[in-house]
């Protein structure tokens, strides 16, 4: 048993069913455990009191706002140059996910701003690309819906992902780039973290609740995809109505 075969919608879609839920209990899991930590055992913060505990929901959704995006951009990559069926269904499933960390972002970005910097918005340059990562994302969406043909439809918001994916580094470096309201990254690599443990513990495991969510989210979708896409094959007609749930 290889990897590949799983490529094939009909192999992939009885599998994405037992994945799905798993993440999902794993996304439960993370985020009670990631709100019990952020909001109840993290200490309050010395410069913004209790406003600052909306970064354990915002930063997790702005993270995994870029980081759905780049995997989109990676199914693409793949759908156009081994013109895999599967791939281009992936990039599709995590759409309106990847639009809804990023509303999440915006959102719970004003809210904090207010009481931080004294207004809801302004549009400097990490604010600004985070909301063109919006507009792209009900783009792709769009011009999904705008195509009847699905591989034609496939190719045409793969270009369009791959050509947008050039915002995600602009979001990422804007800080350094110009000058701005946001700080500098308080998470590195390279870097020791500028936050208490408990506040980093907190904001990671929120991480992985997003994330995990996304993933049982867009198994779940692609399911439905995959049952609307192949609803002439054989193999779907032959499957009991419980499978098709």
């Amino acid at each position: 048993m290889t990897l590949y075969q799983f490529s094939s919608p009909s192999a992939f879609y009885p599998l994405a069913r037992p994945l799905a839920r798993v993440f999902a209990a794993l996304a439960v899991a993370f985020l009670l455990a990631g709100l019990w930590i952020g909001f109840v055992l993290a200490p309050t913060d010395a410069t913004q009191g209790e406003a600052y505990r909306i970064i354990f929901i915002h930063v997790p959704a702005a993270w995994m706002s870029m980081f759905i995006y780049l995997v989109m951009a990676f199914w693409s990559i793949i759908a156009l140059s081994m013109n895999t069926r599967l791939s281009a269904m992936m990039a599709q499933a995590l759409a309106p996910t990847g639009a809804w960390m990023t509303f999440i972002a915006l959102w719970t970005g004003a809210l904090w701003g207010r009481p931080t910097w004294g207004t809801y918005w302004a549009w400097d340059a990490r604010m600004t690309s985070e909301l063109i990562l919006l507009f792209l994302y009900f783009g792709i969406i769009a011009l999904r819906n705008a195509i009847d043909d699905p591989r034609r439809a496939d190719r045409a918001c793969a270009v369009l992902t791959l050509v947008g994916a050039v915002n995600i580094p602009i979001i990422y470096f804007s800080v350094q780039w110009w000058n701005t309201l946001h700080q500098g990254a308080s998470v590195s690599l390279t870097a020791a973290p500028k936050m208490a443990a408990t506040m980093l513990a907190g904001m990671l495991v929120m991480t992985f609740a997003a994330w995990f969510y996304a993933i049982a989210v867009a198994l779940w979708r692609v399911r439905a995809i995959i049952l609307e896409r192949e609803r002439g094959a054989a193999w779907v007609a032959a499957l009991p109505l419980p499978a098709r749930a």
